[in-house]
């Protein structure tokens, strides 16, 4: 029986455990920290559930349909579309395949015109007619990509630009277009959702089956260093060096760059704030849908989680918002300057109603979110196999920065892993 490593317990890593386990394989699993999936985390505050940052899954993703038992999660779904927000102004812009109740105000909606409708629709047939894009070159950025489509620059100023900040952390809309292509696909052909007891139930179910499968899970324990000699791999830790057969490296970015050497791994990222608050109820009308700042970028997008997932309330009437901040400078930006952003956002798309009491209860920095995603990039990338010896890598930076490029990494490095065995 060959003994292999993975060095990292967040998606990719629990992937690839899992499946050399079934393979086969004796499998170790090493963790830094005391809890398992990596950048997909949740706590309870105030008897709220937190996700770290604002999360979401697109249900819709193969690897997300091959990988999770998704009824087990009891999954929570976002409204189609988004409801766009300026000052004195609520548009709702939604799917009418997949929300025929969104359909009559999404008519109405004067944020985006009658043509861009229109094209919408058409880009929708297209890329939902086809099978899943391939993340080809040449490429271009998504604006680029828009205007080439005909959008207007309202339409992607106005809709785009937040939607997309949100899924891209960058409002700009420089990010490649593969990236649009294949969101676009996955949130027309399915849902934006959330499990009912937090994003970490995710991880939390990969781990189960990865321990079912006979990994040996060694949390809290980091390594420090890795070294090949022959066909061996050696681990340093605190507690002492561990000797493997083969070692999968899935890790963040500049840690497997450290521990590989393979320098084709990006290490530019893109970073978001995500500050969570108790609003005392009732809650907004916006209900189920993402509200869209087509009118500043800051904050880019909130979302009213306690409507999508009454799991995520604390068990009274106030509702969990998470507002998301994805402009320059907002690392650095006080909690309560934050909050003040909000509470004025807020106040202005609903005159009507009194948000004084909305009080922040959590905030994430998070400067190291995704990669940057600039056209081109996803050419250089590198491949599971490119480290020298028996060492191999996991995480999305191999794919596309995303749920469905970590797991899917997984599976490709397990693969990979025993395809090098069997031959």
């Amino acid at each position: 029986m060959h003994t292999t490593a993975v060095v990292g317990g967040g998606l990719a890593g629990l992937v690839a455990a899992r499946r050399l386990a079934e393979s086969g394989h004796d499998v170790t699993l090493f963790e830094e920290r005391a809890e398992l999936g990596g950048r997909v985390r949740s706590r309870t505050v105030d008897g709220f559930t937190c996700d770290r940052g604002f999360q979401v899954l697109f249900d819709a993703y193969p690897a997300v349909e091959r990988e999770l038992d998704l009824d087990a999660l009891s999954l929570r779904r976002f409204a189609p579309g988004g409801v766009i927000c300026r000052p004195g102004s609520r548009s709702t812009l939604s799917d009418p395949f997949r929300d025929p109740a969104g359909l009559l105000p999404s008519a109405f909606c004067r944020e985006v015109t009658l043509s861009d409708k229109l094209r919408t629709l058409r880009l929708r047939r297209r890329l939902t007619g086809a099978d899943w894009p391939e993340f080809e070159t040449p490429d271009r950025s998504i604006r680029e990509y828009l205007r080439e489509a005909g959008f207007s620059e309202k339409f992607i100023d106005q809709f785009a630009a937040p939607l997309y900040g949100g899924i891209t952390l960058d409002r700009s809309l420089s990010t490649s277009a593969n990236v649009f292509e294949y969101t676009f696909r996955a949130m027309s052909l399915g849902n934006i959702v959330v499990p009912a007891e937090g994003m970490a139930a995710i991880p939390a179910q990969l781990a189960e089956r990865a321990r079912s499968a006979g990994v040996d899970v060694q949390a809290g324990v980091a390594v420090n260093d890795l070294e090949t000699a022959g066909q061996a791999v050696t681990l340093a830790t605190k507690s002492g060096d561990w000797e493997f057969d083969a070692a999968v490296v899935a890790t963040d970015p500049p840690t497997a760059r450290e521990l590989t050497g393979v320098a084709s791994i990006p290490t530019e990222g893109a970073g978001v704030v995500t500050q969570h608050y108790r609003l005392p109820g009732p809650a907004l009308d916006a209900g189920t849908r993402i509200m869209l700042n087509a009118g500043d970028e800051a904050p880019n997008t909130v979302a009213q989680l306690s409507a999508v997932a009454p799991e995520y309330g604390d068990g009274s009437d106030d509702a969990l918002l998470a507002a998301s901040f994805v402009d320059d400078g907002a690392q650095d930006r006080p909690a309560d300057e934050l909050a003040a952003r909000t509470r004025k956002a807020l106040s202005s798309w609903y005159p009507e109603r009194d948000v004084s009491g909305l009080e922040p209860i959590a905030t994430d920095r998070i400067p190291f979110a995704q990669f940057a995603q600039p056209p081109g990039t996803h050419a250089r990338l590198p491949d599971a196999d490119d480290p020298s010896g028996p060492v191999y890598l996991a995480g999305d930076y191999t794919r596309w920065s995303s749920i469905q490029g970590a797991l899917e990494s997984g599976r490709r490095a397990a693969a990979a892993v025993t395809a090098a065995f069997d031959a």
